[in-house]
């Protein structure tokens, strides 16, 4: 119990922190603005892309439910989803989504833990080995000064080329009993990496920005990269702090990039505030 209260303070610390330092580099006022000028239209259809991009990531994990023998309705699995989601985003400081999802269906179906860590473990590391794969292909087409160690354009090859090997033998040494169904839950990771990332471009929109839109996507995957850390509430803070930090390499206005990523971040909020209303029975 100790123990857990004081992740959780950490988490509101590093939170606090982040969200201060993020605050005194930006005008709010401006930021506040640039909000309410947002087209609601583009926000709508952002979010509705968002919330299929989380369909496919719930058959993604479904896939490695069957691998270890539970078989789940899609329905059931959904539901267990959007639970899991509600968790993670606003229990931050108790068992967690994914751990709930585990201690549920350990007492429902009588799965071992073990596995169903594996599952689950296993459906985050292939989300954000495509999403970091992702990141690599928009390197390739960024024009930045940027050549320590190497330049952003070759970094970028050698992230596309060492990530599919590496995921690889990651699957080959830990994941042997998933082995058969990477093709299908790959597949399911790039609709749902490629939805988010469009979904992110219509904030954009929504935002008015039509030049230098890559470099915000750009930083988009490097924030959900780092948010994906379990070091503040949610990704609250880390992300937005990514998109002050980085605007001056790579030319956006950091003003518009903290309100991308707030709205983002209440679309995310919005989604998983859908699984309070939601009840699993076995």
């Amino acid at each position: 119990m100790i123990k857990k209260r004081l992740k959780l303070f950490l988490k509101i610390l590093l939170t606090g922190l982040a969200l201060y330092l993020v605050f005194n580099k930006i005008d709010t006022k401006t930021t506040w603005k640039v909000i309410q000028a947002s087209n609601p239209g583009w926000l709508f259809l952002a979010w509705m892309l968002f919330v299929i991009s989380k369909f496919f990531s719930a058959i993604r994990l479904n896939i490695y439910f069957k691998d270890i023998g539970l078989q789940l309705p899609e329905m059931k699995n959904v539901k267990l989803y959007a639970i899991g989601m509600f968790y993670n985003l606003f229990l931050p400081g108790g068992i967690g989504g994914d751990g709930y999802k585990v201690y549920l269906l350990n007492k429902i179906h009588k799965i071992p833990v073990k596995q169903l860590l594996s599952a689950v473990l296993l459906d985050r590391g292939n989300g954000l080995a495509v999403l970091l794969w992702l990141m690599f292909c928009l390197m390739l087409i960024l024009n930045l000064p940027w050549d320590f160690p190497v330049s952003m354009f070759w970094l970028g090859i050698l992230g596309l080329v060492a990530i599919p090997p590496g995921f690889y033998l990651v699957m080959l040494l830990f994941f042997k009993q998933f082995m058969g169904t990477i093709p299908s839950s790959t597949g399911f990771s790039f609709l749902n990496q490629g939805l988010q990332l469009f979904s992110a471009y219509l904030i954009l929109m929504s935002l008015g920005v039509q030049e230098q839109v890559i470099p915000y996507l750009f930083i988009f995957l490097v924030s959900s990269t780092v948010s994906v850390l379990p070091l503040t509430i949610g990704g609250v803070g880390a992300r937005e702090l990514v998109f002050v930090l980085a605007h001056e390499y790579v030319g956006i206005d950091q003003n518009v990039a903290v309100a991308f990523s707030l709205l983002f971040f209440l679309i995310s909020m919005l989604t998983s505030l859908s699984g309070v209303f939601v009840k699993y029975k076995g």
